[in-house]
């Protein structure tokens, strides 16, 4: 019927989230505040834009109550700086404030993604793109981590010629290369190749977090950088997870982006950084609304918060 049309579009407005962003507050920094119902992965998405735009956020307070949440982000440039490019605010006002997420960069539209993981060696990278350049493939962006001695990679290629023969072949060959590391010092671990349409990986920098936490680079055992405690707060039905650390660009979002990988939601948080170092604050519950109950548990989402900080200060390639 045309009224229930017209009841949900009613909705719809009334639910998509409004950004309001802010110079006048605070002195230092522009506040970047997001109101809205409460969607999947809603905070990921707000982080992941300021974090795509190289932003800074120096704090932050995220807040939920039932089916609506609110999250105030104070945020600088590269420099130090407030805001002022109307461009970098009309973008942000834009991707925050529809339901559909940051765009997919325009440019790797109709590409084809190389995933690979792998024990790292002297030489691994150049050795993978001369297979690549031998195979008369054309790389349009790559990027790269390592961790613990383990190799996690994207290429996207242009995909004209890529029909599956052809991947197949490719595949071969660089699996042959992945598995040509020092097995035993990776752990026993074997290297993996496979090609994915470029749409398939929303993001570049959370596919490669996700590469190699199914890689297990966590079971290698080394000295953490930070610090990352679970708590229970069994009264309210929570679970508290604290991190500190140094503080880096991207730092929020790699926690961020690890909580949600592991199917937790975030409901209250707050973001703190004094000087060099980082506090920040998370209480989560299981996406069924249950806590960490086990201790077990607690040891893996520590593991897995430090080795996310530690592996983006290994980044060894920018994108081509």
């Amino acid at each position: 019927m045309e009224w229930l049309d017209e009841y949900e579009k009613l909705v719809i407005r009334m639910n998509t989230p409004r950004v309001v962003i802010d110079n006048a507050v605070c002195p230092t920094a522009t506040l970047v505040q997001v109101d809205s119902s409460r969607k999947t992965r809603v905070l990921l998405e707000a982080v992941q834009v300021l974090a795509d735009l190289d932003l800074s956020i120096n704090k932050a307070y995220i807040s939920s109550d039932g089916r609506w949440f609110m999250d105030v982000f104070h945020v600088t440039d590269r420099l130090g700086r407030k805001l002022t490019g109307d461009s970098v605010i009309a973008y942000i006002e834009q991707s925050l404030g529809t339901w559909n997420g940051p765009a997919r960069p325009a440019a790797l539209e109709g590409l084809t993604a190389l995933e690979l993981t792998g024990a790292d060696r002297t030489g691994l990278i150049s050795e993978v793109f001369a297979v690549l350049a031998d195979m008369d493939c054309s790389v349009v962006e790559a990027r790269a981590w390592t961790h613990r001695g383990r190799l996690g990679c994207l290429v996207f290629l242009r995909d004209e010629e890529a029909d599956t023969e052809r991947m197949a072949r490719i595949e071969a060959r660089l699996s042959h290369l992945l598995r040509g590391g020092d097995s035993t010092s990776a752990g026993g671990l074997s290297g993996a190749v496979a090609a994915v349409p470029a749409a398939a990986v929303t993001h570049a920098e959370r596919r490669l977090h996700q590469l190699m936490s199914a890689d297990r680079d966590q079971e290698r055992a080394a000295s953490p950088t930070s610090a990352v405690s679970v708590q229970s707060w069994a009264e309210r039905g929570y679970s508290v997870v604290t991190v500190q650390c140094r503080d880096r660009p991207k730092l929020l979002f790699d926690v961020v982006c690890t909580l949600t990988d592991m199917d937790y939601v975030v409901f209250h948080g707050t973001i703190d950084t004094t000087g060099d170092q980082a506090h920040q604050e998370f209480y989560i519950r299981h996406a069924d609304g249950s806590p960490i109950r086990s201790e077990a548990e607690r040891q893996r989402v520590s593991q897995c918060l430090q080795d996310a900080i530690e592996r983006r200060s290994l980044e060894v390639a920018n994108p081509i």
